[in-house]
């Protein structure tokens, strides 16, 4: 399976948050909330709020903050409604941009998100466009280093939907996204650490990007990143070594 390597990115990510704490919760919370309005405030009965939970505490949030967050979700505290909502785009070069968004106000979302994409050489396209590019996938993610064989017999025992070890030595295992949880658990149980377990959109064609167009593309990643309503962007780049 091509692609860049989604542990480099996730790590990239997390470094992140202790330079941006506060959006990160507020992010999280956003997260939280939706995930148990679709799901329901229970976390043995819901999945992505587990996923949700989990993350959150691995950035440390604090519980009050996320117990609000599930209050809110399950109708017990008054705000605006949020939902989940998808937004995509072209980048450099054509590579197909899928970018998740909870927002309570879509008019606002969307025009902040033109007005990123314009200033950095993408442009916002109709609904259809490239979501087609993507399916939703569970992955956990292990750094280079980790035990390759003993991943790949756990994985194919519990009928993980591939196995990618990337250049840079780290190891994929690809789910669908109802079984990325018995996955987990069943790496869990063989107490075979990871670093990341995450929902996220696996395209079916990459595009190549030499390193200069690809430290664009991270620019504008990183722009919609910051922005306060979006969630996660993928795209469908590989870089050229």
């Amino acid at each position: 399976m091509a692609g860049h390597s989604k542990w480099s990115q996730i790590k990239r990510k997390k470094a992140k948050t202790d330079t941006q704490r506060g959006k990160v919760f507020s992010k999280m919370a956003k997260e939280i909330m939706v995930v148990t309005k679709l799901g329901g405030a229970e976390a043995e009965s819901n999945p992505r709020l587990r996923l949700a939970i989990q993350k959150a505490k691995a950035a440390n949030m604090p519980n009050d903050n996320i117990n609000r967050a599930i209050q809110k979700g399950s109708g017990d505290a008054t705000g605006a409604a949020i939902e989940e909502a998808y937004f995509e785009a072209y980048g450099p070069l054509g590579v197909a941009i899928l970018i998740q968004c909870l927002t309570d106000n879509k008019n606002r979302t969307v025009s902040n998100l033109k007005i990123i994409l314009n200033k950095n050489g993408a442009r916002m396209v109709e609904k259809g466009s490239v979501s087609y590019l993507f399916e939703p996938k569970g992955f956990i993610l292990f750094e280079p280093g980790s035990d390759e064989d003993r991943i790949i017999d756990i994985a194919t025992h519990s009928d993980a939907d591939d196995i990618d070890t990337k250049v840079d030595g780290s190891i994929e295992v690809v789910t669908s996204p109802a079984q990325l949880e018995p996955i987990k658990h069943a790496f869990d149980e063989q107490q075979i650490p990871y670093y990341d377990a995450i929902f996220s959109q696996l395209p079916s064609t990459y595009v190549q990007l030499p390193p200069g167009d690809a430290d664009q593309l991270a620019i504008l990643i990183d722009k919609l990143e910051d922005d306060d309503d979006v969630q996660e962007v993928f795209s469908n780049h590989d870089i050229i070594d």
